[in-house]
């Protein structure tokens, strides 16, 4: 959710910037958002075929949420 703040992300990209994480965990956790209706999978008729994954207008909607919860996350870190 992190990177999908910033910009749309294709598969590959995700995995590399999210050390450790399983394929398999990363796709069941895209799959899940997108049932959810937080994000969108965009595929473009190319070849080799290309999804990008990116927020749809709910995703959008938790920004400010996401924003709060890192500013807090922030000022904790800063009075420890």
């Amino acid at each position: 959710m992190r990177n999908l703040l910033a910009r749309p992300w294709r598969f590959n990209e995700l995995q590399k910037s999210l050390d450790g994480i399983s394929q398999k965990v990363l796709t069941d956790s895209l799959r899940s958002m997108e049932a959810d209706g937080i994000i969108v999978r965009t595929v473009y008729p190319e070849v080799p075929p290309r999804a990008e994954y990116s927020l749809s207008e709910l995703g959008e909607s938790m920004r400010p949420i996401i924003k709060s919860m890192e500013e807090w996350g922030l000022d904790y870190k800063k009075n420890m």
